[in-house]
């Protein structure tokens, strides 16, 4: 048996998302002064690989520490979507993951846990695998998304949760993204040809939050590390997050545990 690592590394470096602050981390103390050493973090939760639990999006939705160990270790489908050419702000669908299905003779069945990989976990500055083509605007602005077609067909297939290699589980133009960097939407609407108005209506914001987490459809983002070895497979998959009481994220360690 054999342990991947698909997970981002964390340090004071790690870019968090949108709005959120990123990690500070200080020595407190040091071996030459207190016989030991030391370190004290202040982060927010939304940074490196880490996994969403219902109550980020819902009232009274579950914590990290209600999620039972068993649930977050299952069979997964590794869906490796620029195989198919899918690029900057292009829209994923359904229709993408039944070509999966037909060109691999893998079946996405009811229970599985469902691993989409983009490609764009190498423009992660902390992916440790590969720092050649680093690239922090492209990672968290231009990867691809999808919209409400794609979330409906994961609650109609049975899908158990989700992992992506990117910023978000939403496409960046249906986050608050789109608002802070509108040049970029400008650019995003060009490509697309229609208007993200079109494509992502306001009920539908942030469509892969708030129609799944009620169902506890959640997602791990910023997937990545030994990811590019597992595609096109299923494999057995393991999320560790922390045994977090009142938690709406937590930092986890993804694993493909491979015989």
């Amino acid at each position: 048996m054999r342990f991947l690592d698909l997970t981002q590394d964390f340090s004071l470096h790690t870019p968090a998302f949108a709005g959120y602050p990123g990690p500070a981390i200080r020595w407190i103390k040091h071996l030459a002064f207190d016989r030991a050493g030391g370190q004290e973090i202040t982060m927010t939760l939304h940074v490196s690989t880490h996994l969403d639990a219902p109550a980020h999006f819902m009232t009274g939705g579950k914590f990290i520490g209600d999620l039972p160990l068993d649930w977050l270790i299952g069979p997964a489908c590794v869906v490796d979507l620029q195989r198919m050419g899918v690029g900057d702000y292009d829209i994923y669908g359904p229709e993408h993951f039944e070509r999966w299905e037909k060109d691999t003779g893998h079946k996405i069945e009811h229970g599985d846990i469902l691993i989409i990989r983009t490609g764009y976990h190498r423009y992660y500055p902390e992916n440790w695998t590969d720092r050649s083509r680093v690239d922090e605007t492209r990672y968290f602005i231009r990867h691809p998304g999808p919209a409400r077609k794609f979330a409906e067909w994961v609650l109609e297939r049975g899908v158990r949760w989700i992992a992506v290699d990117a910023g978000s589980a939403d496409h960046p133009m249906n986050t608050v993204i789109r608002r802070i960097r509108a040049d970029e939407a400008e650019e995003a609407e060009k490509k697309l040809g229609r208007s993200l108005d079109e494509i992502f209506p306001k009920a539908d914001y942030q469509i892969m939050h708030t129609l799944l987490f009620p169902h506890d459809v959640i997602h791990i983002e910023n997937l990545g590390g030994r990811l590019d070895e597992v595609l096109d497979r299923k494999i057995r998959f393991g999320c560790f997050p922390w045994r977090f009481q009142g938690g709406e994220a937590a930092l986890c360690r993804a694993v493909a545990i491979l015989d």
